[in-house]
């Protein structure tokens, strides 16, 4: 079964779609921040343009 975060400890692991480092939680953070801004942004101007 393929893990979805590699242990930085065991170097034989190949089977891994994320790493355990610097850059991979930088980009993590940095889509999840954008995808809630662009949920606010939609729950925003369906207020605005009176859609709920």
């Amino acid at each position: 079964m393929t893990k979805i975060v590699k242990d930085a400890d065991n170097e034989k692991e190949r089977d891994y779609i994320l790493q355990d480092n610097k850059k991979t939680r930088f980009g993590a953070g940095f889509i999840i921040t954008i995808l809630i801004i662009l949920i606010l942004a939609v729950i925003i101007s369906g207020l605005y343009f009176e859609w709920f």
